[in-house]
């Protein structure tokens, strides 16, 4: 029988929570790629926008808590990111803005610093 420690167990938790995090960032991104290339009015881009919508709430309210443990400056620039998002998928839902390129620049970036 194997005894873990609480800091191997919360390592491991964390390091999954992380990588559905990454899973969650590249179904955006793949949601993302396909509302561009269908174009803005499209049921790609309604997907795409309600998505990234629903993934960026829930962040910017875990970034919110008290008991989130990143450094408070990196959670404001990551709410900011957050805020910025849910900015312009409002836009491509009211047909002002076909961004969909600087959306899946941001969200790689973001993807690609979940390591």
């Amino acid at each position: 029988m194997y005894k873990f420690s609480y800091a191997e167990i919360m390592e491991d938790s964390s390091s999954e929570a992380r990588g559905r995090e990454r899973d969650a960032f590249d179904r955006a991104i793949e949601l993302l790629v396909a509302a561009e290339a269908a174009g803005p009015t499209s049921i790609e881009s309604q997907a795409a926008v309600i998505y990234l919508q629903r993934l960026w709430g829930i962040l910017i309210r875990d970034l919110a808590e008290p008991t989130n443990e990143l450094a408070t400056n990196l959670r404001a620039d990551l709410i900011s990111i957050g805020l910025w998002v849910i900015k312009e998928t409002d836009q491509i839902i009211q047909e002002r803005s076909q961004n969909f390129a600087g959306l899946i620049a941001v969200n790689r970036s973001i993807r690609d610093g979940l390591q």
